[in-house]
């Protein structure tokens, strides 16, 4: 008998074999698909032509509606976020169209203005009288980051100028999480994924805070990594007092939905790099660790969740730490790195963490090669990671605009032929 989307994915996070591979696109800011792309897929399935709702105003990732799901079987859903990377409400949609000419929906206060070189601007709160925190180039497909770093005086450093944008649930929020998230438990059968917010630590995304109109502290991406080394004090008194404000919100979270969710994203901080981590595991058990531990142990003593965790590139020496410190997912599962061969980290560690994503190279293979180089890759792949049970497919990070349709067809068509488990 055929599993619900929601049996299957929790089935196979706690290391059984379910009647199918489960597939996520668009569970999350680091598993979905760019909206150029989506209006293309929209297009060539034959599912009525409209502006793709923009879900994250900062990758400029694409809305998988039900529509869309339904088309592609996927099993993952998440709740559209309260408010944008950017700080604004994700409401009273308008119209506007991407450089590459795809017409989207982005919220009412995305607020653009154009720059001298073609370019175009974004703001913190939509308030265009700040100084702008986003940046698309001319033909650019997503926005980046502006640092906006004031000069850092060691003597006068003060954590709480790094914890902003730290703070207690508001009732607002908390209400509008508990009615999407019952929506979504009602009304699917999707496995859903939360992304509650303020339990990531030193997100490289989240640095330089482009929410907020006039951040402090140490924002500077570069400033930053440097003082991981010449300012662990600091680092450890933000991280302690980040998680203790984390610890009572995810009180307040679980009150709002319960165990309708099966999964928390924790975190998005990447620790590798292409050949190596960035950090070795003894900086690693020593900054991150501990704060890591007192979540998760929070979350398995209160909750049926399971903790998922983003981490790109080279990580295979970082692994065990990371399932000490509680993680029960680890994502995107970056095999084209060193030390990431798929085969070696199944065997290792099948039994111990879900592999979310690795399902396909999004550096070359995805964009670059040939379909039928996607369905061998895809392919084996699935034979590795999927046995046993322990795998969600998913590309490795966010399907990109650049990925031709026929490439994701010729992944779709060889998951469709091989996630099904023999009886």
């Amino acid at each position: 008998m055929a599993m619900t989307s929601r049996e299957r994915v929790i089935c196979t996070l706690n290391h059984k074999q379910p009647d199918m591979v489960p597939l996520d696109f668009g569970g999350s800011p680091v598993t979905g698909i760019h909206a150029s792309l989506v209006f293309k897929l929209r297009r060539e399935l034959g599912l009525p032509e409209k502006p793709i709702r923009i879900t994250d105003s900062y990758q400029m990732l694409g809305e998988i509606d039900d529509e869309l799901g339904k088309a592609l079987n996927i099993d993952v859903i998440k709740p559209l976020d309260y408010t944008s990377m950017f700080g604004f409400r994700l409401e009273d949609w308008k119209p506007w169209t991407m450089f590459d000419g795809t017409p989207v929906l982005v919220p009412g206060k995305f607020n653009i203005k154009p720059g001298e070189k073609g370019d175009v601007f974004n703001y913190p709160e939509g308030d265009m009288t700040a100084r702008p925190s986003g940046h698309m180039p001319k033909g650019g497909l997503y926005f980046d980051a502006i640092i906006r770093q004031d000069e850092i005086d060691d003597d006068d450093l003060n954590v709480d100028d790094n914890l902003q944008e730290f703070g207690k649930y508001t009732d607002e929020y908390l209400r509008y999480t508990e009615i999407t998230i019952d929506d979504l438990y009602r009304n699917t059968d999707k496995a859903i994924v939360a992304i509650p917010g303020g339990t990531a630590l030193g997100d490289i995304a989240l640095v330089p805070a482009v929410q907020l109109k006039n951040p402090r502290g140490i924002r500077d991406i570069e400033e930053w990594y440097i003082s991981l080394a010449s300012r662990k004090d600091y680092i450890k008194e933000l991280f302690d007092r980040q998680t203790e404000i984390a610890l009572r919100n995810l009180k307040l979270y679980k009150e709002a939905v319960g165990d309708k969710i099966a999964v928390i994203y924790l975190c998005g901080t990447d620790l590798g790099t292409q050949t190596g981590p960035f950090c070795s595991v003894e900086t690693f058990d020593e900054l991150y660790m501990p704060y890591y531990k007192k979540m998760t142990a929070w979350v398995h003593d209160n909750t049926a969740w399971k903790v998922f965790k983003h981490c790109c590139g080279s990580i295979g020496s970082l692994i065990p730490s990371l399932i000490e410190s509680g993680i029960d997912i680890l994502n995107p599962v970056q095999c084209s790195a060193t030390n990431m061969d798929p085969v070696l980290l199944k065997q290792k560690y099948g039994g111990k963490v879900t592999f979310w994503g690795g399902g396909v190279d999004t550096q070359n293979i995805f964009p670059f090669g040939t379909p039928d180089q996607v369905r061998e890759q895809v392919r084996e792949r699935i034979e590795i990671l999927a046995p046993g049970g322990g795998f969600v497919f998913n590309t490795v990070h966010n399907a990109q605009a650049d990925v031709p349709v026929e490439n994701f067809y010729a992944m779709m068509e060889v998951f469709n032929k091989c996630r099904v488990y023999p009886t």
